[in-house]
């Protein structure tokens, strides 16, 4: 089928320019003898299933492209809710959301966001879409097996040799995001739902999984110290016929902590109590056992009788 040469021109345009600056991990294949039998390649995104794989997709231009979309399907069987057993493709950008300036690089784009991010709620492939939705361990193990039986080659296509762009036009079709597709399958790092439940990435385009941190209860702390007694340092008096001079010596009495035995600490001790603990002064004698003075009239009285008797003595001798 013949196109109009305005169809052509821009067909032409955008298959140079995926060869020359191609998308990352997009390519495309064209065939010597007819330009339009156009095959796009795409690598299969690391951390999903489809990992490690090269996945065809076939175009079939029709006289109403750019207003409509081009058909599209796989070449290469994959195991996909959204990619039926024939390979038709269900994703919105290929039907009632295609614009006039979407080109061959969206569409690529677009289905590669697919493989990222399948939709089980408008499965083609009803067997994939219920296993993802009921045990995501089983769908990964089975889209693995066809990924590693038809999708994998033995050697890497020629076309990836050429390094991807590191910008790209801002009215080419690349700017597709894989947004825009269906809500996204968990990793396979990501734990299984329980049966009939989705993963919760499945529910929620932007959920994140979410690790409580444990933290270990701190030791509890050591007990204070108990405080050190505190010492307090009374200066000392000389008094007469002591061994110190005017200045000399200060006393320095233990006294108990105050905060501790909750009492007042003890008043300081007067200059004589001082002298006593320092061995200068013998201690005093209570008054009750202290000798009492004998009165002066007593002593003379005593002193009278005394000779009034030696006296008497006398005369007696004689």
């Amino acid at each position: 089928m013949s196109l109009p040469p305005a169809v052509m021109r821009r067909l032409m345009r955008e298959i140079t320019q995926l060869k020359t600056s191609p998308a990352e991990g997009i390519r495309v294949q064209t065939s010597d003898d007819n330009m339009l039998d156009l095959t796009g390649i795409i690598e299969g995104p690391e951390g999903t299933p489809y990992a490690g794989g090269y996945f065809k997709v076939k175009f079939n231009f029709t006289e109403e492209f750019p207003a409509a979309p081009p058909k599209c399907w796989f070449a290469t069987k994959i195991f996909h809710p959204n990619v039926s057993s024939a390979g038709e493709i269900c994703v919105n950008t290929l039907k009632k959301d295609w614009k006039a300036t979407y080109g061959i690089e969206h569409i690529l784009v677009t289905v590669k966001c697919l493989l990222i991010y399948p939709n089980p709620e408008s499965a083609l492939d009803e067997e994939a879409g219920k296993l993802l939705l009921e045990d995501y361990d089983s769908y990964c193990s089975r889209a693995k097996l066809i990924t590693s039986v038809h999708a994998t080659p033995r050697v890497r296509p020629t076309e990836f040799d050429t390094p991807a762009a590191s910008s790209t036009d801002p009215e080419s079709s690349s700017s597709a995001t894989c947004s825009s597709s269906a809500s996204p399958a968990p990793t396979p790092s990501t734990t299984t739902a329980p049966p009939g439940k989705p993963p919760a990435s499945l529910s929620n385009p932007t959920a994140t999984l979410s690790v409580p941190i444990i933290t270990r209860k701190s030791a509890s702390p050591a007990p204070p110290p108990p405080s050190q007694p505190q010492l307090h340092v009374l200066p000392l008096k000389s008094s007469p016929g002591s061994n110190l001079g005017e200045n000399e010596g200060s006393l320095a009495v233990v006294g108990k902590d105050k905060d501790r035995h909750n009492s007042p600490s003890p008043a300081p001790l007067g200059t004589a109590d001082a002298n006593v603990a320092l061995g200068l002064v013998p201690p005093a004698v209570p008054a009750a056992t202290a000798p009492k003075a004998v009165t002066g009239k007593r002593a003379a009285a005593g002193g009278g009788a005394s000779g009034a008797e030696k006296r008497k003595k006398a005369l007696k001798r004689l």
